[in-house]
């Protein structure tokens, strides 16, 4: 076995594309792949944190030959082939690499370890992690629900790969620890300014901090992360002011801080902070503008349209999605352009323009019905069927169409994956309101006690202000079918406060 000095002296090798592991990708997206590669995981025991980015790197050639754990998936995968036929090196030519060659920078290593690949195959490491961070819908089979978040509010063990990125360094590594809103660390961490300038680790853990507060959003609200939220977000803006040594880390952080700002602006949103949230749209928007991110200034753009229609301002909400398909038309995302027509139809039915919210309507199921494509920005993974019939119901309730409202209403609750958690309660919240309005208390009362059910999980104070209002509704049907048991169990439901 040659050592590693005698490895270290071989030239780097150029990458070539692994053209047989695109072509078994077939017309999935990246991130639809990975999800088929994470569940494959799940029925052999592996856990891989498998995702877009890492399918990128097999087909880009990056990864010449996957560690053992990602090897035992993909030959379960696909049976009776071999690594060599999935286009991958055979082992014996990459094996030793990971003692690194020369050329290889302390940030290059470190983003092997976030990315949970080493450029070779040297030993079977972990690619464990406590959930896969952005499970997007898979259209092959239900997703389950993932044990650490089934009975803990909020799942505080770190990823090891990030922790291990993070136990060296200087100021801009504690900065960047700050940033998992699992480890959810004091404001004076946060507060630590950066003694040497941000590289690719920051830049990598500014990323998946973003992914994990999206997921916790996703199984559990808003309302219990928000203010937890908040050191991560200045510790990316922390990183941002200390500037980096590349051009590409810098572009990442500035996208990376800009997404974080739309996810803490968010938050806020979802928990009734309105103020709160257009100021961290307006600093994403900001982030965006002086990158030259179109698709982080669409991503702004499609929350302050969503942000303006719940605060009572339309017109506004017109607007910014109009700019938001503007900034959005050259990324050439079919599904995003079909969430910024529906954003935008969300502000026409505000307006009680009910002919400017079916054009709108009509365009947003015309560009959904092009399917997904790779060029879909990651955060849209919320985005699918269950998603457009609940919009299109908020739409039909704004125009007062309670029967086409409890329709899509009905169609959304029953179609969102189990991952989403919170959007499931939304939608059924929105469904016992409808029918609530459309006079049938009975069926309003049923879906309002599976909403008030699913609150024991979410917290969300947009929803619980939903079903106040339907409980407003339905009290002079008290003695309908279920009412009453409904009104009793929302008067005794603790209100979430806003800490």
């Amino acid at each position: 076995m040659a050592s590693s000095t005698e490895t270290a002296s071989l030239p780097e090798r150029p990458s070539r594309p692994n053209l047989a592991f695109r072509q078994l990708r077939g017309r999935r997206s990246p991130a639809e792949f990975a999800a088929l590669v994470r569940r494959a995981a799940r029925e052999i025991g592996e856990r891989v944190s498998c995702d877009a980015r890492y399918v990128g790197r097999v087909e880009a050639g990056e990864i010449r030959c996957p560690n053992y754990a990602y090897e035992r998936v993909f030959l379960h995968m696909f049976p009776g082939r071999t690594l060599t036929d999935l286009g991958f090196a055979p082992r014996s030519s990459v094996r030793g690499r990971a003692a690194r060659t020369a050329a290889e920078t302390p940030e290059e290593l470190a983003v092997a370890e976030v990315s949970g690949e080493s450029r070779g195959a040297f030993e079977p490491y972990e690619t464990q992690e406590p959930y896969d961070p952005h499970e997007p819908h898979e259209p092959h089979g239900p997703h389950p629900r993932y044990e650490p978040y089934a009975r803990d509010h909020l799942n505080h063990e770190e990823s090891d790969v990030l922790r291990r990125a993070f136990m060296t360094g200087g100021g801009a590594t504690v900065a960047a620890a700050t940033l998992s809103p699992l480890g959810l660390t004091t404001d004076a961490a946060a507060a630590v300014r950066p003694t040497r300038r941000p590289g690719s680790p920051e830049a990598a853990a500014l990323e998946e901090a973003v992914r994990r507060i999206r997921l916790l959003d996703d199984r559990h609200g808003a309302d219990g992360l928000y203010r937890r939220a908040a050191a991560p977000l200045r510790a990316a803006y922390a990183l941002l002011d200390a500037g980096a040594t590349r051009q590409t880390t810098a572009d990442r952080l500035h996208s990376g801080a800009g997404e974080l700002a739309i996810s803490v602006g968010w938050l806020a949103h979802d928990s009734g902070r309105f103020d709160d949230a257009r100021s961290h749209y307006a600093e994403a928007l900001a982030t965006a503008r002086m990158n030259g991110d179109a698709a982080l200034e669409a991503h702004a753009f499609c929350n302050t349209a969503f942000l303006a229609r719940d605060a009572g301002r339309p017109r506004e909400a017109v607007r910014a999605a109009q700019a938001a398909q503007r900034a959005a038309r050259p990324l050439g995302s079919a599904r995003l352009m079909s969430l910024l027509a529906l954003r935008e139809a969300g502000g026409w039915a505000g307006l009680a323009d009910r002919t400017g919210c079916e054009q709108a309507l009509v365009r947003a199921q015309a560009l959904f019905a092009r399917g997904r494509s790779d060029t879909d920005p990651e955060w849209m993974s919320f985005y699918g069927e269950a998603e457009l019939e609940g919009l299109e119901a908020q739409c039909w309730s704004m125009l007062g169409d309670w029967r086409r409202a409890s329709r899509h209403a009905r169609r959304a609750a029953h179609l969102q994956d189990p991952h989403f958690t919170r959007n499931i309660a939304l939608y059924t919240a929105e469904l016992a309101d409808d029918l609530a309005r459309e006079g049938r208390p009975d069926e309003a009362a049923a879906a309002g006690l599976q909403a008030l059910a699913l609150l024991e999980e979410v917290q969300s104070s947009r929803i619980q202000s939903m079903l106040a209002g339907t409980a407003r509704v339905l009290l002079p049907h008290r003695r309908a079918s279920g009412v009453s048991e409904f009104l009793d169990r929302h008067a005794s439901m603790p209100r979430t406060g806003r800490a």
